[in-house]
């Protein structure tokens, strides 16, 4: 049965960009010892893809004339006209992400379904109960403010840690049973 995961990069302080979407911080990490091998081993799970139009607009402006996910079937829940690459798999959606559960699983064929972003979008999920699993990279940098993690409504019940590991640079990652109880 597909899960609805969370993986993402973090600031030490708890954010994912800074307040006006730079990732410089992170991008710095890029290559790190473990990384690859992770995201590989992450994405070999994903049968779709859900973002939002922050991190979709990033995307196009940052990677243009390349999406990065040709093989694998994206929605973007947006109150904006956007338009998609040439070839790409890209749904655009608005309302209630409960709303689309049970497409996102049908659309995921038995894998996993990958909240890309932003932090938003995935407390959406959260906070609907459809979030089950966050695996989240701590880089060690200190924003002091930005884009957060995981901006929730309230606090959650106890998370469950199922695993952590060290990678590169002082990298760890931890994953985090999320248990799609809503908050």
């Amino acid at each position: 049965m597909p899960s609805f995961q969370y993986f993402v990069a973090s600031s030490l302080d708890g954010y994912i960009a800074t307040a006006d979407d730079q990732l410089d911080w992170l991008l710095q990490f890029d290559g790190f010892d473990g990384g690859k091998e992770s995201y590989d081993a992450f994405m070999a799970e994903v049968g779709c893809l859900v973002m939002g139009s922050g991190t979709y607009a990033w995307l196009m402006e940052h990677e243009p004339g390349n999406w990065p996910y040709p093989d694998t079937p994206c929605w973007v829940f947006t109150h904006h006209e956007l338009a998609s690459p040439e070839g790409a798999d890209i749904t655009f959606v608005r309302g209630a992400v409960g709303e689309f559960v049970e497409d996102l699983k049908e659309q995921a064929r038995g894998r996993n379904v990958w909240i890309v972003g932003g932090g938003v979008l995935a407390a959406q999920f959260a906070d609907a109960g459809s979030l089950d699993e966050m695996i989240v990279s701590i880089i060690p940098v200190v924003l002091g403010g930005g884009k957060a993690v995981l901006p929730m409504t309230g606090p959650t019940p106890p998370l469950e840690l199922t695993s952590s590991r060290t990678l590169g640079r002082g990298i760890v990652e931890l994953r985090y049973n999320f248990g799609g109880q809503p908050a």
